[in-house]
Order: C-alpha cells, then structure tokens, then sequence
C-alpha cells in the first residue's frame, strides 16, 4: 500500500482517489479549505480516502498527484517546494487558456509545457507527466473504450517513471497501452494534443476518448 496525495478535489482529483483507493492505496484528497473532520473518509471515493490542506497532503503523502487547474498548478506547487522534495509528483493537468465557450484554448506555455516548467521548479522532485490526453473518466476505465487507449509517460528518472507505471496498471491500464515517450521535454508534445480536445468536445460532448496510438 503507498500514500498517494492528490492536490485537488475536482472531478479528476475524486475520479483517482476512488479508484487508487479501491486498490489498496491509501489517499489524501489535498483542498485548499479542506472541511471539518478531515480524517473521515467522503462518499463515494473509497474507504482509505481523506481530506487535508494540501500542503499537509504534500508533506505526509509518499507520491504527488497534481489533478489543480493547469493553468495556476505552477505558483501553487512552486509554492510547496519544500514538502514536495524527495516525492514523485505525478502531472495530469493541461495548462490552458479557456475559450469564450469554457472549453480549453490556447496553451499557456507554447514552446514549453507545464511539466517542464514544474521540473525546473521543483529541482528536488521527480516529474512524471501521464493520464493528460484523454476525457477524465477514461483515466480509471481504459478498458472502456473501443480502441485500446494509449497512457503517456514524459519524466527524467526511469525509476520515478516505473513506479507510475505501477500506479497506471491499478488504474487498469494494461502494459501495452503504456508508451514511455522519454524525458520531461517530451510533455510538450502530449499537453499539445489539449488543442484537439475542444473539437472533438463540441461535436460530440463529453463522451469518454482518449488520443491514441493506434498500432
């Protein structure tokens, strides 16, 4: 069992706490005003999961998951470099501008990426950047979909990288659907693929796909 901290308790926050949870994890749902009784369990995400502040939920957790809005991700964990050194912190946010509509526009760091821009950050952390190019409910059901979907893995250290792979296989991700792109550099390309989304969202509304390798 590992402590896994998820910064954020949004639909993708609480849609991972659930599932890390049902398989054995035990999971800290970080808020930024996290409600009374933080050590009860909250309905619907699983039997080991809690609340805290998120910077406790840095701090006490053995990996990171940033599932915050991307496009302020980076001075908020900027700011938790120091209960983030030493831990593996896991990126699944895009870091977008929002169109007139709410759907995701413009990338806020063309030529970069959000990962990168938390590596440097975060000297003392291990980034790993997966799970960004797909609807938030395929991150926990890829079995779900018609095409095998396909998980990306962008990171410096290989070992940082293998442990995530374990945590992708409890997700239900099966090994052949992992695609280890190479180091940090390489997000650029998947949180690039973000400027599909909106497209496929406006024809066909929030049905569960994934951008994918097909082979």
């Amino acid at each position: 069992m590992t402590s896994i901290g998820i910064l954020g308790a949004g639909r993708v926050g609480t849609n991972l706490a659930r599932k890390l949870s049902e398989a054995g994890h035990h999971v800290v749902l970080g808020r930024r005003r996290p409600p009374e009784g933080t050590a009860a369990a909250t309905e619907g995400t699983g039997p080991r999961v809690a609340f805290a502040d998120q910077r406790t939920t840095a701090r006490t957790a053995e990996i990171v998951i940033n599932a915050t809005p991307g496009d302020s991700a980076l001075d908020r964990l900027a700011s938790l470099r120091n209960e983030l050194a030493g831990k593996i912190l896991v990126d699944v946010s895009n870091a977008t501008r929002t169109a007139a509509d709410g759907l995701p526009g413009d990338l806020c760091y063309p030529g970069s990426s959000l990962a990168e821009k938390l590596q440097t950050a975060l000297p003392d952390t291990r980034v790993v950047k997966t799970l960004n190019t797909m609807l938030f409910t395929v991150m926990t059901a890829p079995q779900a979909l018609a095409t095998p979907p396909t998980a990306y893995l962008s990171g410096n250290d290989e070992h940082a990288k293998e442990t995530v792979t374990g945590l992708l296989r409890d997700l239900g991700w099966q090994p052949a659907w992992i695609e280890n792109l190479g180091d940090i550099t390489t997000a650029r390309a998947t949180e690039a693929m973000i400027l599909l989304v909106p497209h496929i969202l406006r024809r066909d509304g929030f049905e569960p796909f994934a951008v994918t390798v097909a082979r």
